[in-house]
């Protein structure tokens, strides 16, 4: 294991930080991610993963060793804590009914120690998750909550059941034990096929005769929730609405969304009392006029809290300019996958700087990636929907389970800023040799950096706030988390 080098120097009345640090070797074993080396008395914790997985979220060691000089490298990562920006609200992953299917497979035991590691302040604190309404296409098949035979309807809902749910709802009574503060939205990915004009789980629209009675769907969703003890903090009113190619789907397009939203949804929630937010729109970065259609309506807008986006399509910095058209609307990054033919170095070196960095960068309250769990093969999933969407958990037995790269990349942000962090200033360009970054106050007063070395050599580079200074090295395609 190689040394890291921690020295304070007094520079002309001015307290100096400088460190260098290179990687430490070691694999953490398969069911323990906290297997790291006994970290050593430092001002500034680092912890480390590596595009090659030779370390993966150790806190690195430390021999505290003064000197006499201090030295600035050119690429300067100035941190701010005056200028601040959105509050956070979490970080996770939308649990899945597959999720929950193959966590469930695992022994009580192992299943425990998962969600303790996931959920737990000793773990790494998963803070938000994401939920659908129904079946997602990594469900074993596609249903809703109110299914009929071919050709019958049902406008009164007297059919509605969420009987097909009953694991999930089982497992979040589990998760609220670990962490009774952590924050869900709910999805739809189809209405009940007869609402819909092709009758079918794939595609179709939303007839608009059943506007009144889909809204009361979503009511009896909520509180359903509520009488289990779940409740939801926002909704979505449909997952990726201009996506008619899952298992299921669904296609509603922004002026039809505009007018569910202000003329059902929103009063139907209103009327029943439930605080539930309302989200809009929830797909790409390439589209930034559907969520623009629904805040320039000022009926629809009085309901609408924010948008939600993905990144398969567009760039991340639309984020920004919605919130800079709408800065009284909040902005939500609220899915991205990772695949099964993804690199682990590649991904990660993606995924923190586009989706982590790149989306709380442009003012997301949240990070979520895609699903929980699934097992070797990336099932379950509906005949149509996704069959090579990796989990940031791979179950590979009964008595094991495996952390694959979406672990560590909502794990470099979910264990160290909690919600009700605040993102603060970092200077993030090529002036700073291409590393990509992201800075934040928590509510303990500690400030968090999170640092991608986009290149593929090693960069020393110096973190700077106030009159303190941290000088440190980062492997190419390595991610930091600094905290002091």
């Amino acid at each position: 294991m190689k040394k890291r080098i921690l020295s304070t120097v007094l520079l002309t009345g001015v307290l100096a930080l400088q460190f260098s640090c290179s990687s430490s070797s070691g694999t953490p074993s398969e069911d323990n991610g906290n297997n790291n080396p006994t970290p050593g008395t430092n001002d500034i914790d680092l912890y480390l993963t590596e595009g090659d997985q030779s370390v993966l979220l150790q806190k690195q060691t430390t021999v505290l060793d003064l000197n006499t000089t201090a030295q600035i490298y050119p690429n300067v990562i100035d941190v701010t804590d005056g200028t601040t920006y959105q509050t956070i609200d979490g970080f996770g992953y939308t649990l899945t009914g597959g999720s929950v299917q193959v966590i469930n497979t695992l022994n009580t035991a192992r299943k425990q120690a998962l969600l303790q590691e996931l959920f737990g302040n000793g773990g790494i604190g998963i803070s938000y998750l994401r939920l659908s309404i129904g079946a997602s296409d990594l469900n074993a098949s596609a249903f809703t909550y109110d299914d009929m035979p071919a050709g019958q309807t049902d406008p009164t809902l007297a059919n509605f059941s969420m009987e097909n749910d009953s694991a999930v709802i089982a497992m979040l009574k589990e998760i609220l034990a670990i962490n009774p503060n952590i924050k869900m939205i709910a999805t739809p990915w189809s209405a009940p096929v007869w609402m819909k004009t092709n009758e079918n789980f794939k595609g179709g629209n939303l007839k608009p005769e059943y506007y009144a009675a889909y809204a009361q769907y979503f009511v009896k969703y909520l509180q359903a929730m509520k009488a289990e003890g779940i409740n939801i903090t926002a909704v979505t009113p449909q997952n990726e609405p201009l996506n008619p190619y899952n298992e299921p789907s669904m296609v509603m397009d922004a002026t039809s969304q505009r007018d569910f939203i202000k003329n059902n949804l929103g009063p139907a929630l209103a009327a029943a009392n439930l605080t539930t937010k309302i989200i809009a729109y929830d797909h790409n970065c390439d589209v930034t006029t559907y969520a623009a259609t629904i805040f320039n309506d000022a009926a629809a807008s009085q309901y609408t809290d924010g948008s939600a986006w993905h990144l398969y399509a567009g760039d991340i910095n639309a984020l920004s300019s919605v919130h800079n058209s709408y800065p009284d609307k909040n902005i939500y990054f609220t899915e991205q996958y990772t695949s099964g033919g993804g690199s682990f170095a590649g991904d990660l070196k993606w995924h923190l700087k586009n989706v982590m960095i790149g989306a709380t960068r442009n003012w997301s309250k949240n990070v979520l990636e895609w699903n929980l769990a699934s097992d070797g093969g990336f099932n379950p999933h509906t005949p149509g929907g996704c069959s090579d969407c990796k989990g940031a958990i791979t179950i590979t037995s009964s008595d094991s389970y495996q952390r694959n790269v979406a672990y560590y990349i909502i794990a470099h942000a979910s264990k160290f800023v909690p919600a009700g962090s605040v993102r603060i200033s970092s200077n993030n360009s090529n002036t700073n040799g291409n590393l990509n970054n992201v800075a934040f106050k928590t509510p303990e007063g500690k400030t968090v950096l999170i640092v991608e070395n986009d290149n593929a050599v090693a960069i020393t580079f110096t973190i700077r706030q106030g009159g303190q200074w941290v000088t440190a090295k980062l492997n190419g395609g390595a991610v930091g988390t600094y905290v002091w």
